[in-house]
């Protein structure tokens, strides 16, 4: 099982990705610079947070353009795994492999908190059986408003493509729980394929001890579709 995680000018959550990987799941994973035009033989690609390129223009709207991403749509179309996270959303839906965009938060903030998730039936991958009804984990972004269409989310919807949505800590789907302004409080989608994934809340941030919670694992071996550890 080995991993890529993505690297741009501006990237500041690819040593997050890599430890939570690494020393989180004990799994191989190595980075892949962004001027890079190939992947090599990965099982997943984790397109990090950050601020690539420094945000200018539209956030992801110039990493959609780095000879990585080539790769990453290739990839991708073959049927591979590819998870973005915050800005790795962005870039993803930027690229057209997600639907819809992220836009400036409503409050017109930057939101850095934990807050509830409501996990969604979206297939074999994420599902309340497979991770829990209720997820906490971090973010930290000012621009995760998720919008799309109406025919779009009616799409999303009919399809099972709603990874999360933003909840309060009884998994009630809420407008005081929505801390960005998303559409219907979604905080995460998958491609009708399911092998595309895309999310603002961030697993890498949640997998350690000291971290506010560690449902990121959960996350991570859901995607990888590793066995959760015994307990004794």
């Amino acid at each position: 099982m080995k991993a890529a995680v993505l690297q741009f000018p501006g990237s500041n959550c690819d040593q997050d990705a890599l430890a939570a990987l690494r020393d989180g799941l004990g799994i191989e994973a190595g980075y892949r610079w962004h001027k890079e035009t190939t992947l090599g033989d990965f099982d997943l690609v984790v397109v990090p947070g950050g601020f690539s390129y420094g945000d200018y223009l539209r956030c992801g709207a110039i990493a959609r353009f780095s000879p990585i991403m080539k790769a990453v749509v290739a990839f991708a179309e073959r049927g591979g795994k590819v998870l973005g996270i915050c800005n790795g959303f962005q870039i993803l839906c930027e690229a057209g492999l997600l639907p819809g965009a992220l836009i400036v938060n409503d409050c017109l903030e930057y939101r850095c908190l934990t807050p509830h998730l409501r996990v969604e039936e979206a297939g074999p991958l994420f599902n309340p059986a497979s991770l829990g009804p209720l997820l906490r984990l971090p973010i930290g972004h000012g621009e995760g408003n998720y919008r799309i269409a109406p025919e779009g989310l009616a799409e999303l919807k009919a399809n099972g493509q709603v990874l999360f949505r933003y909840a309060d800590a009884a998994g009630r789907v809420t407008e005081a729980a929505n801390p960005n302004g998303s559409i219907d409080n979604i905080a995460g989608i998958r491609n009708r394929a399911g092998n595309v994934f895309g999310m603002m809340p961030h697993p890498d941030r949640a997998f350690a001890a000291y971290h506010p919670s560690q449902d990121g694992l959960a996350v991570f071996r859901s995607l990888l579709e590793l066995p959760a550890p015994a307990h004794a």
